[in-house]
């Protein structure tokens, strides 16, 4: 297995009086796609916004490149390479495709080659390019929302559930996508509902149960259990294709 870029060991989130990550311990490998899954509230989005210091650590250690970064604040966290895609998108619907994805780069300036690699990805992109952000359809505001995280090279990215609400065509685009990202070396911890998508992208797996890690492994591994599959998630993978 590659070595970790990412580590979480011990780590325990509150938000308020709740107690949501609860003694979280898992590793993402360089240069894979990793698959956070877990039942609905299992913490999977607090896992993704505690890496990235928009919700704090109350306890135990993150590292990133080795480095401490569970105290570290969000803009520090994102300089060192790591970007985020949220459940909600996070676009500006009133900008334009391409002032989305200008303001997501950190100089103000896009680069050409970048983009035409991003194109490739996302043809959508180019084609809407001065359209507003809240013209787009569903499956092509994901595309923006994903755009914005790679304008730049980023050494890590956190996606929260990019199928959800999707219809099967356009997640299958995504997917396809989102394996040619795999090939590029971004490495990418995933949170994802869709099995099938899950299955198909994923390299390395976390299971997340109220708040716990209750299963890391190989993803192949998971896709090729049924017992375990509805033993962690309560489903076989089988039932969503």
């Amino acid at each position: 297995m590659p070595d970790a870029l990412l580590t979480l060991a011990g780590v325990n989130t509150h938000i308020g009086h709740y107690h949501i990550l609860q003694g979280v311990d898992f590793s993402v490998p360089r240069g894979e796609l990793t698959m956070l899954l877990g039942r609905n509230g299992a913490g999977k989005t607090t896992a993704l916004r505690t890496v990235l210091g928009l919700w704090k650590a109350s306890s135990g250690s993150i590292r990133f490149e080795n480095k401490e970064i569970s105290q570290a604040d969000t803009p520090s966290i994102a300089n060192m390479g790591v970007a985020y895609v949220p459940e909600s998108m996070g676009i500006f619907a009133g900008l334009s495709v391409k002032e989305n994805l200008v303001l997501a780069a950190r100089k103000g300036a896009l680069d050409g080659s970048r983009l035409d690699w991003i194109f490739g990805f996302f043809p959508a992109m180019k084609k809407f390019w001065y359209l507003p952000a809240g013209l787009l359809s569903g499956g092509q505001k994901q595309m923006l929302s994903i755009s914005r995280a790679i304008v730049e090279p980023r050494k890590l990215v956190l996606i929260d559930e990019p199928t959800k609400g999707l219809a099967p065509s356009i997640i299958n685009n995504l997917i396809g996508a989102l394996a040619e990202l795999k090939k590029t070396d971004t490495t990418i911890l995933m949170v994802e509902q869709n099995f099938h998508a899950a299955r198909t992208l994923g390299d390395s797996v976390a299971v997340m149960d109220s708040g716990r890690i209750v299963h890391s492994g190989r993803m192949a591994d998971l896709a090729a259990d049924e017992a375990l599959q509805t033993r962690l998630l309560g489903l076989s993978l089988d039932v969503h294709q």
